[in-house]
């Protein structure tokens, strides 16, 4: 009776892994040619016989074929896609789309101190009835037909008129309407990158731009962030040795960091680009939560390599889904006809129905109330966290997020799992880093941190 081969050795296994996780995240597609036995014993660093081992074993799996006098080649068909097999295997309690998930998908009863949206109860709900009735009522309204390629041009126009009173000047024809900041940023890795191109990200950043760059095979680049931005040393080299296609960040107030970019890095970032051919995202989502605005990378004379994104998700409404992006004119014609591709219209209906918000001022009373709440829980948040031996590594001036040191010895990925044992969500740190080096780390919300069960339940969490 014939017996089950032994579990490969360490170093067989790891060269399978490699292999698979290739052909996962689609680098090899189906039909390509792998190394030869020889090439991969020396980009592995490994002997030839276990490179050997490791091909048949794969080709016993189905995984690999083998030609006979031409190698090994990818089997077919294509897998379906699966965002949690590329790039570095996570755990899953430290994976972007872990986080994501387990954001949405826990009850209204759970404590989510590591969310990324605030409360309900925060949120402008009687503003949002009136409008959807005076929306209804509007005999012009689109209740029922398509929106136009760029989105409504009323809305287009009051994005314009917000944003020049924070001192940024945009003509309305250079504004796309998508349906949220997510959807923006999908249409520009569609539109700017390949698979395989670099990408420059913040270390840490917003877990999601790591989860869609994943999903646009790009390859990441991490550098270390500081209160004031980018590391500008790792900045520079990096532009040198991977040659980016674009860099992308928050500017003001920064996920998770809560850091404010600075006027002199932003000049050296806006030089850089110029010297480099680098084109610069600035996801401005949390702008309007500044009391006063920061440096951009946007400026009047910088418009040719920047695109910028917004949203409404986080001020006003997760429900009702409408983003922006602006961008040079040429480039809003081309990424016009990927939003007609791919969804071939935006929500006309949501669109009516912020450009109501925007007009009537409801919206702008409704932010200044926010920054208010802001600045009254992030010291109440400072506390509590202190009290724990959880230490801000930044006291942020604006915005609703603190990125906190834990208390040495705790790993932030196991406390993270262990919290959903008792309804608390939290966000580890690694998951908002590429080069994972966050691990002591994590990413609170100062506005989900009301619960007067949350100190008791954080407290008892540190101490198992």
């Amino acid at each position: 009776m014939d017996t089950l081969p032994s579990p490969p050795p360490g170093r067989t296994a790891g060269l399978m892994q490699f292999v698979r996780r290739r052909i996962a995240a689609r680098e090899w597609p189906p039909g390509t040619r792998l190394p030869s036995l020889r090439g991969m014993a020396l980009q592995q660093g490994v002997s030839k016989s276990t490179v050997v081992e490791a091909y048949d074993r794969l080709a016993a799996e189905g995984a690999i074929q083998a030609r006979a006098g031409a190698g090994f080649y990818v089997a077919g068909p294509l897998a379906p896609l699966a965002l949690a097999e590329i790039g570095p295997r996570l755990n899953r309690q430290i994976d972007p789309l872990w986080v994501s998930r387990q954001s949405l998908d826990l009850g209204a009863q759970a404590s989510k101190p590591g969310c990324g949206w605030l409360p309900d109860s925060w949120m402008p709900q009687d503003a949002i009835r009136r409008a959807l009735r005076q929306v209804a009522r509007d005999p012009d309204a689109p209740l029922t037909d398509y929106a136009p390629a760029l989105g409504l041009p009323t809305l287009r126009s009051e994005i314009a008129r917000h944003l020049g009173t924070r001192g940024l000047a945009v003509d309305p024809r250079h504004i796309l309407l998508t349906d949220s900041g997510t959807q923006a940023m999908d249409l520009l890795c569609r539109f700017l990158i390949q698979p395989g191109d670099a990408v420059l990200v913040d270390d840490p950043c917003y877990f999601n731009f790591l989860a869609l760059l994943r999903a646009h095979r790009a390859r990441i680049i991490g550098v270390p962030h500081d209160p004031d931005g980018p590391d500008m040393d790792r900045f520079e080299a990096a532009l040198r040795e991977h040659r980016p296609r674009f860099y992308l960040s928050n500017t003001g107030p920064h996920n998770p960091t809560g850091a404010r970019l600075s006027a002199d890095k932003a000049r050296r970032i806006r030089a850089l680009a110029q010297a480099h051919d680098l084109i610069l995202i600035e996801d401005d989502i949390f702008g309007d939560f500044e009391s006063s605005p920061s440096a951009r990378l946007t400026a009047d004379d910088s418009r040719d390599r920047v695109a910028q994104v917004g949203s409404f998700s986080k001020t006003l409404s997760a429900s009702l889904r409408c983003g922006y992006l602006i961008a040079r004119e040429d480039w809003l014609d081309a990424l016009a006809d990927l939003r007609t591709a791919t969804t071939f219209s935006g929500a006309g209906l949501t669109q009516a129905v912020i450009a109501r918000l925007l007009r009537d001022g409801a919206w702008q009373q409704h932010t200044r109330r926010l920054r208010q709440r802001l600045a009254r829980a992030r010291p109440r948040a400072v506390r509590l966290l202190n009290a724990l031996d959880v230490r801000p590594w930044h006291e942020p001036e604006d915005g609703m997020f603190l990125w906190c040191r834990l208390p040495a010895g705790i790993d932030g990925a196991r406390l993270a799992q262990a919290g959903l044992q008792q309804g608390l969500m939290l966000a580890p740190g690694n998951v908002f880093s590429q080069s994972q080096s966050a691990g002591g780390m994590m990413r609170f919300n100062v506005s989900q941190m009301d619960d007067p069960r949350l100190p008791d339940r954080l407290a008892t969490l540190l101490k198992s």
